[in-house]
């Protein structure tokens, strides 16, 4: 799967830096993974909440954090939509939040 954006993972690790290795071993699995649809994804991460057949939730790092990501299987892309603790996770809206915009350097 092509994961975009890369520089957004980047800078949540920077933000978040003992998540850093989950994320990171997060990155390489789902870059290597082939899903052609959402059962395929529940196949490799049992515990990824879908919550429509586009937005996705894994656990990160033990469960202290959440990856929010988009989902478009027929074009092999993963989007990177939020990221933060279990805690701020808690009080979003997941079906609402929108893409993290970073304007840092």
């Amino acid at each position: 799967m092509r994961i975009i954006a890369v520089k957004t993972l980047k800078d949540y690790w920077e933000e978040f830096p003992q998540a850093e290795q989950a994320l990171l071993s997060w990155y390489e699995e789902v870059e290597e993974a082939i899903w052609d649809h959402p059962n395929d994804l529940k196949i490799q991460y049992r515990s990824a909440s879908i919550i429509t057949t586009k937005r996705v939730i894994f656990n990160i790092h033990g469960n202290s954090y959440r990856l929010i990501v988009d989902v478009e299987y027929r074009l092999k892309i993963v989007f990177i939509v939020w990221f933060g603790t279990h805690q701020q996770y808690d009080k979003i809206d997941v079906k609402k939040v929108s893409y993290a915009k970073t304007n840092k350097k």
